[in-house]
């Protein structure tokens, strides 16, 4: 793939980016220049410079289906003819109408109100301005909130204030309200000690509840995985007995499935997989098949009927310009068209199964822990450069998989893969085969 007649020169392109653009997640005072992508097909990226790239995170989670998918590409061309956006709070269009439809009837239990916006952190804002307005519209003083550490929940101010403890928000301590954190009980393979980590993280949330009776607003979880903190993963039991303690509190639950919506974890959804029904869903990332920025917060029947009255102070007061895009929305319905189909189902399988293979084979390698697996998510630590975010060892992974033409983004010394789920056996074997050259050789 090259560069198109009508466009700059690739030096001219760089220059740009670099005098113009400001990249997230990047010190630009030491960042290598960027890689110029030109396009991608499936689960390759091809790039300026001639290389191309196995693309084994899925471009930052959301990517589903590969790039470039044909029936995403023209349900998105054919609604732009005939709709590319209108203001949602006069009228509605039937893109979102359906989508909202097809989530939730994959959802549990009364989850049947869907509140759109337009990215994972703005789902979680507006599902914490949903917990804090019901209790008020119910004659209810209830400010505590309680998030789990090591959680990640996006970076608007709710957002960061539920995920303080992730340590990715020091600089905007001053701005954030405060939330409850009690223990994540993560877990990997052969892990003897977890029952006695859920227990602990289940005792932990009782004393929240018993220090602050009637006054805890909402629990909020990454169910299954928490995906920035490291694939950190739980047991669907331990959600199971969550669900009962927030029951007995009175409380509302809240399951962040930015990541793990849309079949990440084997199921469409991390809570059918777990058995619960939370009272607010956060959905994001793969709604589109990465096509476009758009998000839901689903909400049970009755938080939104507390919110239905003659006063507008009742109502819920918040919105983005592009909410329910009919664009995102044409895109969500082609994604699941996709994704319903029994072909993709299959191949997540292979994808869980083929990990499954790969993993057991690394488990006796001295630099590599605590593999875990949950769907098409395969994680490890790697020893031997320090731990956490911070890990010397992060860096020097990242370069040794791009020099092999593999996109892979380790969270300092966790090792994952998170590929769309087009990718064939021999690719993601492929990338197996580099992960055990390039741990043989650390």
């Amino acid at each position: 793939m090259t560069l198109s007649p009508k466009t700059l020169s690739y030096d001219e392109l760089r220059a740009l980016d670099a005098r113009h653009v400001w990249h997230p997640f990047t010190q630009a005072g030491t960042a290598k220049p960027p890689i110029l992508a030109l396009g991608g097909r499936g689960a390759t990226i091809y790039a300026a410079d001639g290389r191309e790239y196995l693309d084994l995170v899925s471009s930052w989670w959301c990517n589903l289906h590969g790039h470039g998918n044909p029936a995403i590409a023209q349900a998105i061309a054919d609604q732009a003819m005939r709709l590319e956006q209108v203001i949602f709070a006069d009228f509605t269009h039937e893109p979102a109408a359906r989508l909202a439809a097809r989530v939730t009837r994959r959802l549990p239990g009364d989850l049947d109100r869907v509140f759109y916006s337009d990215d994972g952190s703005t789902a979680v804002e507006v599902s914490l301005k949903l917990a804090h307005q019901y209790w008020r519209n119910k004659g209810q003083h209830r400010d505590v909130y309680v998030a789990f550490e090591g959680g990640y929940h996006g970076d608007t101010a709710g957002a960061m204030s539920a995920g303080h403890s992730s340590g990715y928000f020091e600089q905007w301590r001053e701005m954030l309200f405060p939330v409850k954190t009690v223990p994540f009980p993560a877990t990997w393979d052969d892990d003897p000690e977890v029952e006695a980590k859920e227990a602990a993280a289940l005792d932990a949330l009782d004393l929240v509840f018993a220090c602050h009776p009637d006054h805890v607003s909402a629990v909020i979880v990454e169910p299954l995985i928490q995906g920035a903190a490291g694939m950190r993963m739980c047991r669907p039991e331990f959600l199971r007995a969550l669900e009962l303690k927030v029951r007995e509190a009175g409380s509302l639950l809240i399951f962040d499935e930015v990541m793990t919506g849309f079949s990440r974890t084997g199921d469409l959804f991390a809570c059918v997989k777990a058995g619960v029904t939370p009272d607010l869903i956060c959905l994001s990332k793969g709604l589109t098949g990465g096509f476009l920025p758009l998000s839901m917060t689903v909400a049970r029947e009755a938080i939104f009927q507390e919110f239905l009255g003659q006063d507008l102070s009742r109502a819920f007061l918040h919105g983005h310009s592009y909410t329910a895009n009919p664009l995102g929305c044409a895109a969500g319905l082609a994604s699941l068209d996709l994704l319903e189909a029994a072909e993709c189902q299959s191949r997540i399988q292979a994808i869980e199964a083929l990990h499954r293979a790969r993993l057991d084979r690394l488990k006796s390698r001295p630099n590599v822990a605590r593999t875990r697996l949950c769907g098409t998510i395969a994680a490890m630590d790697i020893s031997g450069g320090g731990v956490g975010y911070a890990a010397e060892v992060g860096p020097k992974l990242k370069a040794a998989f791009l020099e092999r033409g593999l996109l892979l983004r380790p969270l300092g010394n966790v090792l994952y893969l998170l590929p769309p789920y087009c990718t064939t056996e021999a690719e993601l074997n492929r990338a197996w085969d580099a992960v055990e050259d390039v741990l043989a050789t650390l």
